[in-house]
């Protein structure tokens, strides 16, 4: 396996463990009574879809959106 390869990997186990903590924040606040979306869940869904972009950008034969 590359380097690249690896690298690739390791950012899409991040994004995962993100959008599990994005869910997780989301359900907590589900159970407390919130109507409003937390900041750290838009926080996280942020963080999410900069880790996926650098995924695209890393992926060989993808051009990356910009």
């Amino acid at each position: 396996m590359s380097d690249l390869q690896r690298f690739i990997d390791e950012l899409e186990a991040i994004s995962e463990h993100l959008n599990d903590a994005a869910m997780s924040a989301l359900s907590e606040a589900i159970e407390n009574g919130q109507t409003n979306r937390p900041e750290i869940e838009k926080r996280l869904s942020q963080a999410r879809r900069a880790v996926d972009k650098a995924i695209h950008h890393l992926k060989p034969g993808i051009e990356s959106p910009d």
